[in-house]
């Protein structure tokens, strides 16, 4: 789960990371006008959207008193930021920068490990600074069962070139970005720019999280930051079901067991679809091990709300659960939802799989095509979905 700044910033806080001066979410100009009436100074309106290049798309204003940061702050709300629609901002007194670093502490997934970031050039797009001038970013592997102190901290921003007056101080904020990544779970937590005011103090003036969901049983306060009214609708209703489920663009419903394979079913139907016009897997849903009337007809139910769905795709590879409950899940579930108006294509395959078929076959179930191939089966799938345009 992605985080706000605003978010990343109260998580900073609260584990002693420095993060300068005072802050106000807002959501409407007016509020703009009363944060920095409120200040008394010079404010930075920042668009909160979970995505970089806010300055670059004119999401990131300075405002020079009250009056200014209401007519800023309606110019960034509404604002579409590479797909994220802007709906809140945040106000905050603006910092006299005296040098701006980056530093960042992320899971390396390629080599199994965590990977602390570093760079004294700060303030810019971390991937623009990585592909034009790699040296100037060092990337630091860090030992789990060691962590990060004082001294490893002063080792990391060494390497990333920080200057020798600051790493004292830097150094103290780096250990409380550690804290943070392993007390929150994190597998990303990002500061640019981390900047030295004019004061000398080491401070977070921006923030970035993403926090691994696998986790979330260890914080149920984490529940609460997640924002709703961002989220996929189908994809929350797929969250509160228990299902494994991303929205995509395209026009098959895709279930599945097991997320290689649905990876595996993603491909073939591209591929295949390539064939009718173009078209696309509408999503990505893993039904796991089982495959019960329940969960078959929750996932059904969901692909099937969805308007971009023209046709839905169940490939399943019995295993631990054979093909025959599978068969007869699928029964039931259109039960269940009662009338399915679009065509549902269903390959079975593994444990069980001629008993499966056979179930499929004499229920005679209306819309629904059963074939043998993995092949075979997404490009009728593919095809359906042309159909139905």
């Amino acid at each position: 789960m992605d985080l706000y700044e605003y978010q990343a910033k109260d998580l900073f806080a609260a584990h002693g990371v420095p993060v300068g001066p005072r802050q106000r979410v807002v959501t409407h100009p007016s509020d703009a006008w009363d944060a920095a009436a409120d200040y008394g100074v010079p404010v930075v309106i920042k668009a909160q959207v979970k995505t970089g290049g806010r300055g670059k798309a004119g999401g990131v204003k300075l405002a020079k008193d009250a009056d200014d940061a209401e007519v800023k702050a309606a110019a960034i709300l509404g604002l579409d930021i590479r797909g994220h629609t802007v709906r809140r901002l945040l106000v905050v007194p603006a910092s006299t920068i005296a040098e701006e670093y980056y530093f960042s502490f992320l899971l390396d997934r390629a080599n199994r490990t965590f990977l602390a970031m570093a760079s004294a050039e700060g303030g810019m797009e971390i991937e623009e600074l990585a592909a034009e001038r790699p040296e100037a970013l060092a990337r630091v592997p860090v030992d789990a069962n060691e962590g990060v102190d004082l001294a490893r901290a002063k080792e990391i921003l060494t390497a990333g070139g920080f200057p020798e007056p600051v790493l004292d101080r830097a150094a103290e904020v780096v250990v409380r970005l550690w804290d943070t990544f392993v007390a929150e779970d994190a597998t990303l937590v990002e500061v640019n720019p981390l900047v030295r005011d004019e004061d000398d103090r080491i401070i977070a003036l921006d923030g970035k999280v993403t926090l691994d969901e696998n986790a979330a049983f260890r914080h149920p306060a984490h529940a609460e930051l997640v924002d709703t009214e961002a989220e996929d609708p189908l994809e929350s209703a797929a969250k509160a079901k228990g299902l494994n489920y991303v929205k995509l663009d395209g026009q098959v419903g895709i279930i599945g067991n097991g997320a290689g394979l649905v990876m595996s079913t993603l491909d073939v139907v591209a591929y295949a679809g390539e064939e009718f016009g173009g078209v696309k897997p509408a999503n990505f849903l893993d039904i796991g091990g089982g495959a019960s009337a329940e969960i078959m007809a929750n996932g059904l139910g969901i692909i099937l709300s969805d308007p971009d769905v023209r046709s839905v795709f169940v490939n399943v590879f019995g295993g631990i659960t054979a093909c025959d409950a599978v068969a007869n899940g699928i029964v039931q579930a259109f039960q269940l939802l009662g009338t399915v108006t679009k065509p549902v294509v269903v390959r079975l395959d593994g444990n069980n799989a001629a008993e499966g078929r056979r179930i499929l076959d004499k229920a005679s179930l209306p819309g629904l095509t059963r074939l043998d191939t993995m092949d075979e089966a997404a490009r009728t799938a593919a095809e359906l979905a042309a159909k139905g345009a």
